[in-house]
């Protein structure tokens, strides 16, 4: 009989906790198999709790040896979530809770809590790892300064805060900052570091290292680079300098996410710190940069100040996704951070808004936190700051930040909060602009344009729309700002942006005196995470892409133009007519358009780009001709450009040492996208030779994509295995590429033939992540019409859900798009979830995530 379903937690049910915490006190003697951990807890009643209350203290999986009530014994027992203090037991003021238990690292395959990752001790307790390590109020809103020692045989003993004090086998670090249980860490292993010294603005002087295993060492200088820039930018622009005298990062091979900000101890996945020339592309080297900065940066925007409770994540991740946004466009080309911000939004966080996983970004029930950790939170998250930001205006938006750090600095604080410093800083009413907050789904914007000739008139009706969402089926107007530029038919521009401000279901917005009847550049900048629908024809877009000065919507016309061929060649047999083509080629070569900017021109909308905007549309998605319309625009694309791309092909050469910078980073991402269409049409010749001769990886791996794409790279893969078979890393990117370039007909097979390799160790994240990651992103094969992809997923997710539940639930959402396909591949995907959610003992988060999916 199965488990009774997990009961789920709300929003509206929050209370205070009853006792807050003066302080931790943590011994830890590390053990493969029977870790002892050692507690001592000073409590003191909550002033803002109800007086009376029984003390529950969280715990799972530990063996209690002994526990203390200010020196007394304690005899109660522990249930399978942790063990309750009775009120009546509790002193009416402060006291005293010691404990001692026991955990085994070594069989802790879920990653969660205190575990081993090759014979190295590590934590990672977000959300609710805490609890794994030793019985406490494993709450955010619970904040206390930690004291740790650590004895061990390892040589490196590492934990959150300062060091104080070290020995042979044991070291104690001190955190005087309250924190709560989710930021703890601990990391104990044979461990070189990577050193640097940082002066903060206010004259500390930061001793800066990344530990990492031997061998590893070399390839930790641009981390440590991007670490001490994202310092002194956090300064300069927030005003915000760092504030321990130590900053350590170490980087694990077992790691279910990127990166945990934990104070003064941040843990990174290996593969978003470790890079060198010859094993790291430039998209890792960017992605080191971002997520360095992302996690430097919560050190002030969720560590100092973090969330009440889980519901309120988005207030420190969506903020602090927009500030390595900000990071990000600031260091690199800004308009191609912008597109890239947006394509991933829409790629990751329209799809869940438009299916069965819809929830608000902040979420008013979960049954198991880790699902949260979604898009939603993220990415929608981050663009509510943008809308924010750009609503008051920069200026009043660093003033509202100063006040916040200022008012809030050492509180677990809630969404309200957040709007209420921007209410004082500002003096503007957000009441409206939270339903961004509350309301799930993305928005429908909708425009009709009319024009008087005689009096020069012209007026813009926008209207908004934000269809059902499960659990919300009705929606209230949202408060929308709408970036427009007017442009003259000769392609001048008659207006620079203005921001419009949408409030109600229906606004008209006129605009006077015009010359000519203007041409709307809208939604510049994506200034809001909508879905435009704006009927506009192909000369029209293609007008745009040739003259529109914002660079964003200069890209979104080229996008519109090659999504709306795809939708109909996919639909019908139609064919590319001149005015992309044209326009194609105009852009390409245009030599004042930054390389990097040229190359996102240059690429071509994602099947699920192309299956969103058909269901969009009221048509059913057919993977199948999807991906037979892009293959075959692709290959028209080539042909209509083949001289220009390959004088680009040769031009964009990078001679000299490989550099990472932006400059040289965008000459070969052009160069590259070059190439890839170019492989269409000479068999892979310049593909093979790019391959023989690289020398960085960043060409060398897509040399050998633009092979395995068009059926042609056999032997470059088995070359590429046997030349980096020493390295998991690179090892990671050819196992994604052998998957995802195969053909759709055979992703299924070559995933399973993967799975059995040598090399795939599955319970690995990023090795199960990339076969099974990437069959999901092979979009038509995941959807082939035999199901072999969605019946090997659900096997594989049942088999790592009672190891690794958490990246089992995560890979689950490639079924959420059930919905919009034809019916047979519906029954097929919920054949395969029903199977999963009928599986003996699964864990709550699959459980959740199942029930989710199906409805």
């Amino acid at each position: 009989m199965k488990d009774a379903a997990p009961q789920a937690v709300h929003l509206d049910d929050y209370t205070p906790p009853p006792f807050l915490v003066e302080s931790v006190s943590l011994i830890f003697r590390l053990d493969p198999k029977a870790t002892k951990v050692q507690s001592r807890v000073r409590f003191v009643p909550n002033p803002d709790a109800v007086p009376g209350q029984a003390l529950r203290l969280d715990g799972e999986g530990l063996i209690l040896l002994n526990a203390t009530l200010d020196g007394t014994p304690v005899t109660a027992r522990p249930d399978e979530t942790g063990l309750t203090l009775p009120a009546e037991a509790l002193p009416r003021g402060p006291f005293t809770w010691e404990a001692e238990v026991e955990i085994a690292p070594e069989g802790n395959t879920a990653l969660e809590g205190l575990y081993m990752s090759k014979g190295m001790y590590c934590t990672q307790c977000e959300a609710e790892g805490f609890r794994k390590i030793t019985f406490y109020p494993d709450r955010p809103d619970v904040m206390a300064p930690f004291r740790v020692r650590i004895e061990s045989d390892r040589p490196v003993l590492l934990s959150n805060g300062n060091p104080v004090a070290q020995g042979p086998g044991w070291a104690e670090w001190d955190d005087p900052h309250p924190k709560p249980a989710y930021l703890f860490a601990l990391v104990a292993g044979d461990l070189v570091a990577h050193s640097d010294r940082f002066t903060t603005s206010e004259g500390r002087e930061v001793a800066l290292n990344i530990w990492v295993r031997k061998g590893d060492e070399g390839r930790c200088g641009y981390a440590m680079d991007a670490l001490k820039r994202s310092m002194r930018w956090d300064e300069e622009v927030y005003g915000r300098a760092y504030d321990l005298d130590v900053f350590n990062i170490v980087a694990v091979d077992d790691f279910n996410m990127g990166a945990m900000e934990n104070k003064g101890l941040n843990i990174f996945n290996s593969k978003y710190v470790l890079a060198s020339p010859e094993t790291a592309t430039d998209t890792d080297y960017d992605n080191i940069e971002r997520i360095i900065a992302h996690e430097y940066f919560h050190n002030w925007t969720g560590n100092r100040i973090t969330c009440r409770d889980w519901f309120q994540l988005c207030l420190k991740e969506g903020l602090t996704v927009f500030r390595d946004q900000q990071f990000s466009a600031d260091t690199r080309s800004g308009a191609v951070k912008r597109i890239e911000d947006v394509i991933a939004l829409r790629a990751r966080q329209f799809r869940e808004d438009t299916g069965p996983l819809a929830h608000p970004v902040r979420p008013d029930s979960y049954v198991e936190i880790n699902n949260f950790y979604t898009a939603t939170v993220y990415e929608k998250g981050a663009e509510l700051i943008r809308m924010l930001r750009l609503l008051v205006g920069a200026q009043a938006y660093d003033a509202a930040l100063q006040l916040y750090f200022q008012r809030h600095d050492g509180q677990a604080c809630t969404i309200e909060d957040w709007l209420q410093v921007f209410a004082d800083a500002t003096g503007r009413d957000l009441s409206q602009f939270k339903r961004w907050y509350v309301q799930a789904g993305t928005p429908r914007l909708h425009v009709d344009e009319t024009w008087e000739e005689d009096s020069g008139t012209y007026t813009l009706t926008l209207r908004q729309h934000t269809p059902p969402t499960p659990g919300q089926p009705l929606k209230e107007p949202l408060l929308i700002p709408v970036a427009l530029g007017l442009l003259a038919p000769d392609g001048r521009e008659i207006m620079r942006s203005a921001v419009l401000e949408l409030a109600a279901p229906e606004q008209g917005f006129v605009f006077e005196g015009l010359p000519a009847r203007p041409v709307p550049s809208l939604l510049r900048g994506f200034s809001a995470p909508v879905i435009l629908q704006h009927a506009q024809s192909a000369e029209r877009q293609a007008f745009l892409l040739a003259h529109d000065t914002d660079p964003f919507s200069k890209w979104e016309a080229g996008r519109a133009l090659a999504r709306n061929l795809l939708m109909q060649m996919s639909r019908a047999d139609a064919a590319p007519g001149p005015a992309w083509l044209d326009a194609m080629e105009a852009v390409l070569a245009d030599d004042s358009l930054d390389p990097a900017y040229r190359a996102r021109l240059l690429a071509l909308p994602d099947e699920e780009d192309i299956a969103r905007a058909l269901h969009e549309a009221g048509h059913t998605p057919d993977p199948a001709a999807i991906h037979a319309a892009r293959e075959k625009l692709r290959q028209t694309l080539a042909a209509h450009l083949e001289p220009r791309l390959a004088t680009l092909y040769d031009t964009m050469d990078t001679p000299g040492p490989y550099s990472p910078e932006a400059r040289d980073a965008g000459r070969r991402a052009l160069r590259l996208s070059c190439l890839s269409l170019l492989s269409a049409l000479d068999g892979g010749a310049r593909a093979a030779r790019l391959f023989d001769q690289a020398g960085n990886m960043t060409e060398q791996f897509a040399a050998l994509n633009c092979l395995l794409h068009i059926g042609a790279g056999d032997e470059a893969a088995a070359r590429f295995y046997r030349q980096w078979a020493h390295d998991r890393l690179v090892i990671d990117k050819w196992f994604g590429a052998r998957v995802r370039n195969a053909p759709p007909a055979r992703a299924a097979q070559t995933a399973e033939d993967l799975s059995r390799h040598p090399d795939f160790t599955w319970q690995n994240p990023n090795r199960f992540r990339a076969v099974f990651g990437a069959l999901t992103a092979n979009t038509a094969g995941f959807h082939h019409a035999s199901g072999a992809g969605y019946r090997l997923l659900a096997d594989w997710l049942i088999r790592l859900d009672p190891v690794n539940p958490q990246t089992a639930a995560r890979l689950s959402t490639a079924f959420e798009t059930w919905a919009r396909f034809d019916p047979a591949r519906q029954q097929m995907i919920r054949t395969e979830l029903k199977r999963i959610a009928e599986t003996p003992g699964l864990s709550r988060d699959m459980t959740e995530m199942t029930s989710r999916i199906l409805g």
